[in-house]
């Protein structure tokens, strides 16, 4: 997929070659700067942009950057990949004894807190929504971060209702603002936090008192993260059949 075409490229002369070299160096940048501050940048005049956008067939720097947002968007899309070697590979460390255990200490975390939460933003939400019946189904009443209900709860100025309450945290980068204030909050009320993040070097995991990663590529999708969730709803389903074990025995489980 090309930005220019070649005749499009031979036409240009010194100057407009410059402001060429810039954009196909920095598509991302120039998409959201002014005809003045791309000038500034190259050192060449607003008259020599707009001859280049000419050129390159657009009646203006507008229409310009109108086209290179549409060029880039079509190359997010043609870059998305299909490709399943890395959740394989998550779905075989799973099976290492060492996650395992993890697993298990975590179900036994989840088993013992007086009230269980779940929280996340984005397709992390729906994850975190997802959880929160799974778990429910598995003998765990725990409650979703957007549930009415939960918010009364939370917020109530009585804290001995948040007493040993534990928070499970989704995120993909663990640097979400919002996911981010509604841990802090949490914190604030002495919940414990466990997070199921991407890595285990990012705020959110950084701020938990457990933490499980499952390391997969990071995938874009113009503005959108388009994350594989697979390996989060893997873990919610694990540790929900480990829960199982312990509630279907009674509170006396363990």
């Amino acid at each position: 997929m090309k930005m220019f075409d070649v005749e499009q490229v031979k036409a240009l002369n010194d100057l407009e070659r410059m402001v060429y070299e810039y954009v196909v160096k920095d598509p991302e940048k120039v998409k959201y700067m002014r005809i003045r501050e791309l000038a500034d940048e190259v050192h060449v005049s607003t008259s020599t942009i707009l001859r280049f956008c000419k050129k390159m067939g657009c009646s203006g720097y507008s229409e310009f950057k109108l086209q290179l947002r549409d060029y880039q968007t079509r190359k997010d899309q043609a870059n998305v990949r299909d490709d399943i070697s890395e959740v394989v590979d998550f779905l075989k460390k799973t099976a290492a004894q060492e996650f395992e255990d993890k697993l298990e200490m975590l179900a036994e975390v989840i088993f013992h807190a007086n009230h269980v939460f779940l929280v996340g933003s984005g397709m992390s939400g729906i994850v975190a929504k997802y959880g929160a019946r799974y778990f429910s189904s598995m003998g765990k009443f725990c409650l979703y971060s957007g549930c009415v209900w939960h918010q009364y709860l939370l917020w109530r100025s009585e804290s001995s209702f948040l007493k040993d309450s534990l928070v499970i945290v989704f995120s993909v980068s663990g640097e979400s603002g919002d996911t981010i204030r509604h841990v802090m909050r949490f914190k604030e009320q002495n919940c414990r936090i466990l997070s199921i993040t991407n890595t285990e070097n990012c705020t959110i995991a950084k701020l938990s008192d457990h933490n499980i990663a499952y390391y997969v590529s990071y995938m874009r999708l113009g503005d959108y993260d388009v994350t594989t969730q697979i390996p989060a709803v893997s873990i919610v389903e694990r540790l929900g059949k480990k829960l199982y074990r312990y509630t279907s025995k009674g509170p006396g489980a363990i």
